[in-house]
């Protein structure tokens, strides 16, 4: 795979973590510098992370949880909505959601934008590439468009306030159903993928 392919595929992992974190920058927390470092690093590590585990893991952990990988990520970012939203329809500070760039929160939110980089890696070992420059490149991009999406989102937030807080928790919700939707489509692919080794 070439330099260009490789971009191509590492944004087309960064757009989740793009999506999600225009929602966290929603969320009315203090956003300075080290809560957009925290969520941005933890976003491109976990899908570098995630990647070579796929790769490293190869078929055998690719059959067993494919069946059920796109329902943990819709139950986490679910969660996580629920919570945005609530926070967004409620008028007390006692109910808004928690930190997004600290503890379970943090994670949760890392590991449902990081599920579809554990089959991309599996690609990975087939393709031959050079697993280390392309994982490189999908954990840089994935930081570089989380830190874009949260400069978004805060200025979304800055403008329509509390609103943007139940868009945030609607668009995640959004993106756990696409998730499950492109999983279904995807089974066909992953068996094709799989059955090779």
């Amino acid at each position: 795979m070439n330099f260009i392919s490789t971009l191509l595929l590492s944004i087309g992992l960064a757009m989740d973590c793009f999506a999600v974190s225009m929602c966290a920058a929603t969320i009315n927390v203090k956003q300075d510098f080290r809560y957009r470092f925290r969520i941005s690093w933890h976003f491109g590590l976990f899908q570098a992370l995630f990647a070579l585990a796929g790769y490293l893991a190869g078929s055998t952990i690719a059959r067993w949880i494919s069946s059920f990988d796109h329902w943990i990520a819709f139950i986490l970012l679910a969660w996580i909505a629920i919570k945005m939203i609530v926070g967004g329809l409620a008028t007390g500070e006692d109910t808004c959601p928690p930190d997004p760039s600290r503890g379970k929160t943090l994670v949760l939110f890392s590991v449902a934008t990081s599920i579809d980089a554990a089959a991309v890696g599996l690609s990975l070992g087939l393709l031959q590439n050079d697993i280390l420059a392309t994982i490189l490149m999908i954990g840089i991009t994935s930081i570089l468009f989380s830190i874009l999406g949260l400069l978004l989102g805060q200025k979304l937030g800055t403008l329509f306030g509390k609103r943007m807080e139940i868009v945030g928790g609607a668009v995640l919700l959004f993106i756990g159903i696409r998730i499950l939707i492109e999983h279904q489509a995807m089974l066909p692919i992953i068996a094709l993928i799989t059955s090779n080794f």
